[in-house]
């Protein structure tokens, strides 16, 4: 099977955050093409915040590219060990610290057009703690929501960002409730 082959790069566009890179490329068919690639500077990290009642904590948030989304708490890890990142937006977003912190592995999203990684974090043994910086994300609320009724949220389409999807389904399967 043929793969693709990267004939040169240019860089197009680039901040502190991202990078997009256009390429000439010779796609699988052996023809040649453009590829545009985004590359995220900073890997992310999705914490999924589950309190002792089993409920899980999420964001309300307004985004400035989709409007309204309901998320786990995430952000860049700033070059920061996952773990210390993961306390670090956990408090920020929701002004939660945890007891507990699991890495629950990694993610991609957007592999079709991007480079961007960023790993699960589970977060229990939650307690309030000072330094939310909830107005400066653009965070409206925070959501407690049972895990029972979880899936019926995700049916009805109220969370639809995929990065939230994904570490809500590692979640679950590291609390056994999917196998």
């Amino acid at each position: 099977m043929a793969h693709w082959q990267t004939l040169r790069s240019r860089i197009a566009y680039e901040n502190p955050w991202i990078r997009v890179r256009e390429d000439a490329v010779l796609r699988p068919d052996g023809q040649p093409g453009t590829y545009g690639v985004v590359e995220v500077r900073s890997p992310a990290v999705f914490v999924v915040p589950v309190t002792e009642a089993d409920e899980v904590v999420l964001i309300d948030v307004q985004r400035y590219t989709v409007g309204r989304s309901l998320e786990v708490p995430a952000g860049g890890t700033d070059g920061e060990d996952t773990l210390v990142a993961a306390c670090r937006e956990l408090r920020e977003e929701t002004g939660l610290a945890a007891d507990s912190l699991v890495d629950l592995g990694p993610v991609h999203s957007l592999n079709g057009v991007s480079n961007a990684p960023g790993q699960v974090v589970l977060a229990t043994g939650l307690h309030r703690v000072d330094g939310a910086e909830q107005t400066v994300e653009g965070i409206t609320g925070l959501r407690t929501v049972p895990l029972t009724e979880l899936p019926g949220l995700l049916a009805s389409g109220q969370i639809t960002d995929n990065e939230s999807l994904a570490a809500l389904l590692l979640a679950l399967v590291r609390l056994g409730r999917v196998r």
